[in-house]
């Protein structure tokens, strides 16, 4: 067998409506759908190479080699791909993120849509893009919305072959702008998947789920209609009704810092100065600003002139995952 080697990309995503709790964790199905914008300035580039001569994997993440939990997802992912193409040969890859890992920021969600693609391409697979959705949900969730671009609701469906993201909208469909603050650059204590685990103790988590289905509806048709005073109304309130399930978890689970809080109350007052904009939190304590592209430059001012603010980072809608060498 001759070296299959190929590099994808794949854009981090947004969720406008979030998933938080697994109804199956074998087959990681969500409970229930959510909506999401992929992001153009978050990116990983991934590349994957089989082997012959390779005796083990080697996983090297942001140019340092893996060996602990990292390393396991991202094996036991190359292997649901080796199972797919009868291939029996070990892989080196080497993946880059254009952002911070592991603060809440999904860089899992780019890294697995870049990892389906690129794995599946050098194993010799020619996937559709529904088939690499779902590929790609076994690694992490969320890295099924990834592989659309655009704007992309995923289906929480009754089972595997139901449970994937289709677009719903191009990127060009509505210049909208992610203005991310980072107000933490630690990599979180507690991972998603174990907060996913915990999400059932908590005694709002069921009412959560069953207001999601509405809230997605109506956000879906803001979405489409470019209607942001609806959409930020409705992302502000599933991103509190999520943390609202991680703060009342058995244990507890806290992401939210003192800047993150800050930042709630700034965006609120803005809002009541005239300037529209609304806030989302992912699994950590960094904060999403949603806005319009003719008001990005004046909240990226503002945040650049608060203290806890370390690093700003302006997104607008990014493509779907991509090949970008044979």
């Amino acid at each position: 067998m001759s070296i299959l080697k190929a590099t994808a990309a794949a854009c981090a995503n947004i969720a406008f409506i979030k998933y938080w709790g697994q109804r199956d964790v074998e087959l990681n199905l969500p409970a229930n759908s959510s909506l999401s914008m992929n992001l153009d300035r978050l990116t990983t580039v991934t590349t994957v190479e089989f082997s012959p001569d390779y005796d083990d994997d080697v996983v090297i993440l942001d140019g340092r080699e893996e060996r602990g939990e990292a390393r396991q997802r991202i094996v036991a992912h190359l292997d649901r791909v080796r199972a797919m193409a009868g291939l029996r040969a070990g892989a080196r890859v080497i993946s880059k993120n254009s952002f911070p890992t592991g603060v809440g920021l999904a860089s899992s969600a780019s890294g697995f849509a870049a990892l389906s693609l690129a794995a599946s391409r050098a194993a010799g697979l020619e996937l559709s893009q529904r088939e690499l959705s779902i590929l790609a949900r076994f690694g992490s969730g969320s890295a099924c919305r990834s592989i659309p671009g655009g704007f992309s609701e995923w289906t929480a469906g009754t089972c595997s072959e139901e449970s994937f993201a289709r677009q719903i909208a191009p990127p060009e469909h509505w210049e909208l702008r992610d203005v991310i603050a980072i107000v933490s650059r630690a990599h979180k204590r507690v991972g998603s998947t174990e907060g996913h685990a915990l999400a059932p103790t908590s005694h709002l988590y069921q009412a959560r789920v069953a207001s999601v289905a509405g809230r997605l509806a109506q956000a879906k048709a803001a979405l489409l209609e470019k209607d942001l005073a609806t959409l930020g109304r409705i992302i502000e309130e599933d991103a509190i009704s999520m943390h609202a399930v991680m703060m009342t978890s058995r244990p507890p689970i806290y992401y939210w810092l003192p800047g993150s809080i800050k930042l709630i109350h700034e965006v609120q007052n803005w809002r009541a100065e005239g300037l529209e904009v609304y806030f989302t939190f992912d699994a950590g304590p960094n904060i999403h600003l949603i806005c319009q592209a003719a008001d990005q430059a004046e909240v990226e001012r503002r945040l650049r002139d608060i203290e806890e603010v370390l690093e700003v980072i302006v997104s607008g809608p990014g493509p779907g995952a991509r090949v970008i060498e044979p």
